[in-house]
């Protein structure tokens, strides 16, 4: 699979798990934060293979300025994610900050899809595309076993380097 369909098979998995969350809203705390752990996780790992791989890669021409902005909407994330790790979803500020977070996600697939993913597809060759979702994916793989989710504090102070 190429790395951009790779990666918008990821953001159709992690809207899923949104939907999933919000249908569970009144079916109890331990579904709640089962399926926060989930869409953190997918969340986690996803930035991470964007941000050692996908990024650097294509940091050139027309994408630095969307790169920059993507690595920020990622911080941004991060913070709320390691805010919700502290929290319990009885918390009445949980629900308000996964909605946050949704929204958050939601504005940053849609930047991708509708542009920067356009932008690489004119600047990289399908071989290209395909060599690199296989680095993407095997890396996915090998961060989803780990809880990624707990990695997050930690990547809060500042957003990723893209060089």
């Amino acid at each position: 699979m190429d790395a951009i369909e790779l990666l918008k098979q990821q953001h159709r998995e992690v809207e899923d798990l949104f939907e999933k969350f919000e249908k569970a809203i009144d079916g109890g705390d331990e579904s709640l934060m089962d399926l926060f752990a989930r869409i953190a996780d997918n969340l986690a790992a996803h930035s991470s293979i964007e941000e050692k791989i996908f990024y650097p890669s294509v940091y050139v021409g027309p994408t630095a300025d969307k790169l920059q902005e993507a690595v920020e909407e990622h911080l941004a994330m991060k913070r709320i994610i390691a805010d919700l790790l502290d929290m319990d979803p009885s918390d009445m500020q949980f629900r308000a900050k996964m909605k946050l977070l949704q929204e958050m996600v939601d504005h940053h697939v849609e930047e991708e899809e509708g542009v920067l993913f356009k932008d690489v597809k004119k600047m990289m060759t399908k071989e290209e595309l395909a060599v690199m979702g296989e680095q993407l994916e095997t890396l996915f793989s090998e961060l989803i076993q780990t809880e990624p989710r707990m990695q997050i504090p930690r990547e809060t102070g500042e957003a990723a380097p893209l060089v």
